[in-house]
């Protein structure tokens, strides 16, 4: 860790450990955050390309060698309204950056990438839902039926929820691809910051349907100040199970649980 920070040009004094893999390093001036992960490549490039001009900010990467990535620290602070419908905004800016296509990496980003401690893979696609199918669904629910954790017939139920998607007609969108409320830091400067992104090109209704899945602080706001900025298709709301298919089998590999039952659910 000490050596990556110094490739930074920083001067490390100590570190907290603040989650696995995860620390707070104090250096001349200040403070920034060190982080010990297999997706540090993929991590450094996402963040770098989510940081569009109007768009919600995201920590600077001051330095990335091998699994370890540097990058600001970014004092936390409490939600408020005024925040969460600023965030609207700016999420609706930075989807509309674009990508260019479904599942491209960012740029410099490897294509075995990863989703949280799973491996996502950034292979592209010119169609939504085929690509949907093939890059974001199928992989993880082939592996929940090969660990026992889906039936074949739940299997077969998601699948046909998903054989219906219909082509959004929207241009790839340019996606956190991560964005649960615990990588929307409320943050001290009175703004939402994104952290931890495993950005991709994809259909600009999966990034808020994660929002929905796991819960975030004033997402009502979040969504009306959305909606001002870039209105949604209509259906959108009938689609959000849909768009919440990818997160959960995720959850379901890594996790197993009550993530199966709700995979279900919204396949339903």
């Amino acid at each position: 860790m000490t050596a990556v920070v110094e490739l930074a040009g920083l001067d490390a004094r100590s570190a907290t450990a603040i989650s696995g893999g995860v620390y707070d390093v104090a250096v001349a001036g200040g403070h920034v955050v060190a982080k010990d992960t297999p997706s540090a490549p993929a991590e450094a490039a996402s963040l770098r390309w989510l940081a569009v001009p109007g768009g919600p900010p995201v920590p600077r990467v001051l330095g990335q060698d091998g699994t370890w990535l540097v990058t600001d620290h970014v004092p936390t602070g409490r939600p408020t309204a005024e925040a969460a419908e600023a965030f609207g905004r700016e999420l609706a800016v930075l989807h509309d950056s674009g990508a260019p296509a479904f599942g491209s990496p960012p740029p410099g980003g490897p294509v075995d990438a990863a989703i949280g401690l799973a491996p996502m893979r950034n292979e592209t696609g010119e169609r939504w839902p085929e690509w949907y199918w093939a890059h974001r669904v199928e992989p993880y629910l082939r592996t929940a039926v090969d660990q026992g954790l889906l039936t074949a017939s739940q299997a077969q139920l998601i699948t046909a929820r998903v054989e219906r998607a219909e082509d959004p007609g929207e241009p790839p969108a340019r996606l956190h691809g991560d964005l649960w409320s615990g990588n929307v830091l409320w943050a001290a400067d009175g703004r939402v910051w994104l952290v931890d992104p495993a950005a991709h090109g994809g259909h600009r209704e999966t990034d808020l349907a994660m929002l929905r899945l796991f819960g975030c602080p004033l997402l009502d706001h979040v969504e009306r100040a959305y909606q001002e900025v870039a209105p949604l298709a209509d259906g959108w709301e009938d689609r959000v199970g849909l768009h919440q298919l990818f997160p959960l089998l995720v959850h379901v590999v890594l996790f197993g649980g009550g993530y199966a039952t709700q995979a279900v659910a919204a396949a339903r």
